[in-house]
Order: structure tokens, then sequence, then C-alpha cells
């Protein structure tokens, strides 16, 4: 069976209570993703989850509790480390400890030791024994490191400055969606602003080593932006000096159906195929409403760190051999259900159910009532060859626990609790040809599991042109509500139209305007971007605009830009233009 895996990853997020000035809710959280393979098995440990997943082939996730650790610390890091597995997360305000297991998937973690305070984590293991902790995660102060005795796991030396914050340079770096500042909506917000300020939030770090070269990665310039993601800074030794790389940053994702893909880990798979798994964002119960995202990466010629995130909450397969492809192909199957014709049993004013079908992962049709008679139905464009499905479940207002005191941990200045309980999410899905005979394609009401992004791949493409969702049950007490209801496969009508005549205009130092004229048959653009003809590494996918105002660039760096159109039918390539 070909594995096929599309963003956000499918797995069974924890729910968490939130009761703090800065918002009152449910939601689901898993963020600061850390992902290392180890004994043959991928382990993957992100915030707020009360524990790990684990898998033998990136595919296939099995979750373990990990009720000896912290798990309302956030930002874990785990390493190999002489043999073992070594896991430690933040803490403000006092030391944090290191832990650390032969077998994490077996045993239990044992703590090592307690070195010292810190926020967002790393620890790396150099090919010489010797060890190192970087950390930081403040809008004031730069990203630490520090070495540390391989065996008691406390500090060696003085910490030192690694990387700081440039946003008069880095364009990336810029605080606010789209990379501009906006007036603060809320109480919350205002808060945040008050005490953060308006620069942007250096965080996340992770180091690589390849080719005798440290690759020092770190996350900005938030994460409830669409613009949140990774930059590189290259060093010949563990603690610096750093230079930033010209590609910069090499792992981002400010459009599409789902944004944002900052703050993560990259690490070799079983064959040697380097991957980078981060953060992606919701934010919409909560600015921490965040899932995780995988997606392959690679060093280039010239030793560059780049990944591939063109269409990246699009299906692909983790089992793609010729590294040019999967680093460059266009997606095998493209979305067929954007704006499709719709309808359902009944709607809450403004989520209406177009909003399952926009692309659109903020935005959510919900039901009125959690009846099992509530339905959500598509009519695609013609009986179309449909490869995958992914239902995506939107926590949709959920109703406020009744918590004791007790009960609530308290977390920064508010208070959290994480629902350890198992929850259920299940449905029946259908399609038809022709509405007279419904075929059952899912029934999952039996296996009690949780999936809020569940994909269905077809073996083997199936011909449906009308697909509807019912019986809905939904965790943790609340009405159906649906953020995408996506269907993919390959059409096979005309190409879209070439994008002609690109008006390019420079406004200042940090922003690139892009303007184009619509193209037949086209439902959207995707704006691929680099610093090379043959280094388009960045890209901003779009639907229903022909202009972008692109705010990802660095000072002194020539660009040069392809803008794509795409349909259901594929993606024609735009020519390829240098920005002076």
């Amino acid at each position: 069976m070909e594995k096929i895996i599309c963003n956000p990853l499918n797995l069974e997020y924890r729910y968490q209570y939130k009761n703090s000035p800065l918002g009152v809710g449910v939601f689901r959280e898993a963020a600061d993703p850390t992902m290392v393979l180890f004994n043959d098995k991928y382990l993957l440990f992100p915030s707020m989850s009360a524990g790990f997943w684990y898998s033998d082939d990136l595919y296939d996730w099995k979750y373990k509790a990990t009720p000896e650790l912290p798990i309302y610390d956030y930002a874990p890091d785990v390493r190999a480390v002489g043999g073992k597995i070594v896991f430690c997360a933040s803490k403000r305000g006092e030391k944090c400890s290191i832990y650390s297991s032969k077998n994490p998937v077996e045993e239990s973690f044992e703590k090592v030791s307690t070195p010292l305070e810190f926020w967002d984590p790393d620890i790396f293991q150099d090919d010489d024994g010797r060890v190192y902790l970087y950390w930081g995660c403040t809008t004031k102060e730069p990203i630490w490191g520090i070495e540390l005795d391989a065996i008691t796991m406390m500090p060696i030396g003085k910490k030192v400055a690694i990387v700081g914050e440039n946003e008069k340079e880095h364009g990336w770096e810029r605080v606010g969606e789209n990379n501009k500042l906006q007036p603060p909506k809320n109480f919350g917000e205002r808060l945040v602003r008050f005490a953060l300020g308006t620069k942007p939030c250096i965080e996340g770090a992770f180091m690589t080593k390849y080719k005798g070269k440290y690759y020092l990665q770190y996350a900005t310039p938030g994460t409830e932006h669409n613009v949140y993601s990774d930059g590189i800074y290259i060093g010949d030794t563990p603690l610096g000096p750093f230079k930033y790389q010209v590609h910069n940053p090499f792992s981002s994702k400010p459009g599409g159906f789902i944004t944002a893909a900052g703050h993560g880990s990259t690490f070799q798979d079983k064959n040697g195929k380097w991957w980078h798994t981060s953060t992606m964002r919701i934010s919409v119960n909560d600015n921490y409403e965040r899932r995780v995202g995988l997606f392959p990466c690679d060093f280039d010629a010239n030793g560059l760190l780049y990944c591939n995130q063109h269409f990246a909450d699009y299906p692909f397969s983790l089992e793609e051999s010729d590294d040019t492809e999967r680093m460059k192909k266009n997606p095998e199957w493209m979305i067929l259900s954007y704006k499709a014709k719709c309808i359902a049993s009944s709607s809450q004013q403004g989520y209406e159910p177009e909003k399952a079908f926009d692309e659109n992962i903020r935005t959510n049709w919900a039901a009125e009532s959690d009846s099992p008679d509530e339905f959500l139905e598509v009519e695609l464009k013609e009986n179309s060859k449909i490869k995958a499905i992914q239902i995506n479940f939107q926590d949709h207002k959920l109703p406020l626990p009744n918590m004791n005191k007790k009960d609530m941990v308290k977390e920064n200045i508010g208070r959290r609790h994480i629902f350890t309980e198992k929850q259920e999410t299940s449905y029946i899905l259908e399609g038809t040809v022709d509405k007279s005979n419904w075929e059952i394609i899912k029934d999952n009401r039996q296996e009690h599991t949780d999936f809020t992004h569940d994909l269905l791949v077809f073996p083997e493409e199936k011909e449906y042109r009308y697909l509807r969702i019912r019986n809905m049950k939904v965790a943790m007490g609340g009405v159906p509500a649906i953020s995408g209801f996506r269907v993919f496969g390959k059409g096979d009508g005309t190409l879209p139209g070439k994008v002609e005549n690109l008006k390019v205009h420079r406004l200042g130092k940090l922003n690139i305007e892009l303007e184009w004229e619509k193209t037949e048959n086209a439902i959207g653009y995707n704006v691929r971007y680099g610093i090379a003809p043959d280094k388009l590494y960045s890209s901003w996918q779009l639907y229903d605009t022909c202009k972008l105002n692109l705010s990802m660039i660095n000072v002194g760096q020539n660009y040069y830009v392809s803008v794509d159109s795409y349909n259901e039918n594929g993606v024609t390539p735009g020519q390829i233009i240098q920005i002076i």
C-alpha cells in the first residue's frame, strides 16, 4: 500500500482547557514538535500532548502517555545522547530538569539533572561526544548556547549569545499577519502587546550538523501569524560564530489551507532522506490552537538547507525515491472541492456550508445541533476521479467544563488542564454518482478514535459526483463542525493558462508588490520565489486573487519569481523573472 499523508498530520490531538486573562476556552493543541529516529522508531514529541507518538514508518502513529514527565512544560526537546533519549522542556521562573530513557516506547524516563532555567531548549551531541544546550524565547534576548557535561548534564563554562532578531533586514521576521501588525482585537491581544511589545519573538532553536557545518534553526515572528517560519544560521563550531544563510526562511507556509511552518526539528529517515516537522496554525479558539506538519527537506549543492512546501497541505507520498522529484515536483493530486456546490442539514449564522469548501482552515461550517441527522453534502463539477478525501473537524464553541481549582494546573499567568481521557470523533462518509445509490466509503463509529484531520486514500481512483458526511459525533460535547471537506484527485480537463505580464514593484527594502492578470481556468496561483532561477525554494499559495505583497524577503538580496497557475487538472509554470 502506498503511504500517502496530508498536512496537518492526522493525530489524536489532545484537548486542553485554559482559563487565563489571555482567554478562556477549550481547544486542541500540539506544536513545537521534535521528531527523532531512535532504535529504528520515529519519536514525535509536541507541546501540550501529555505524551508522545511513535511510528515505524512516519505513517502509522501510536500514542504513549508520559505521566513521569512535566506535561505542562512547553516545547519538549528529545535528542539521542550517549545511546539514550534525553528529554527536557520549558519552564520560566525556576530551573528545568533533564530526563533520559534507554527505550522510551517500553520504559519510563528518569531525572538526570536540573541545570538551569530555560525556554524552548534543544540538546545536541556532536560527533566528538560533547553536548550542547541551546535555548531562548523572548522579544528582547537572543538564543543562548552552553556546553553541558555529557554524563551529568550540568553546564560547563558560561553561556554564549548565538543569534538575535534583525527585523530591519529580515522582512519575514516582522510581527503580524503578512508581516504587518494590526490593531489588537481584544483585551487578550492588548495584554500580549503590552507584555511583549511589537518586536519578533526569537525562539525554537534546533541544531543540525551537515558536512562539518552547524545549522542552527530558529523560529519567528510569532506562532499566531501565517508567516511563522524557521530560519537558519550556519557556523563552523557548535557555539559559533554563525552566519545568516542566504536562503531564509528555509521553512515557511504563509498561504493555502493551513498556514505557518515554524518551530520544529530536522531529521533523517531510515533511508537517509531529510525531513522537517514544524508548527502549523489555526489560532481560532486560542492563539495556541496549533497542529503538526511534516515536509521534505534537503541540502542543495551549495549547502543551503531548504524545504519543499509547494502545495504543502495537499496529499503526497512518503515513498518518493528520486531526490530531485521529491524536492521539486508539483502535487500529483489537485483539489477538486474548492468552492463546490454544497448543502447542509442546518447551519449557524456565519458558519454556512460554503465555509467548509473555501480552503481556509480558520473558517468552518457548523450545524445547529448535535443530532445524528445533521449532514454536509458536496456536489463536484463532474463524476470526478478521486484519490483522497480529507475531513477536517473544527472545535466549534465547545462548552466549558466545570473544573475544580484543584484539577487545574498553573501555567504562566493562567491555569490549564490537559484532558488525558480518551475522546472520540466518528462519522459516516458516503458517495454516489447520481444520488440514487449512496455507497458507504467509511463508517468509523466502532473504531473509537479521535482523528480530527482524517485522510482517506483510495488504492485506486474512485468516481463520485456527490459526497456526504453524516452521523457525526464530535468530541467534548460540541456540534458537528468542519473547516475543510477536501477532495483530491486529477481532473481530465484543460490546464490553466500561463501567467503573462507579471508586474513587479519594489515597496522599500522589505516588500515586493506582484500583480498579474487572471488566467483562463485558474482557481489559484502559487508564487514561487528564491535567490536564483534554480533555487525558487519558497512559495506563497493563493486562491482567487491576482496580486501579492511579498513581505518575506531580505535586505540586499536579489530575487527571482515565478507565478504558477493551477486548477483541478494540474499546474502551469509561469515565466521566471528576476527582481532587481
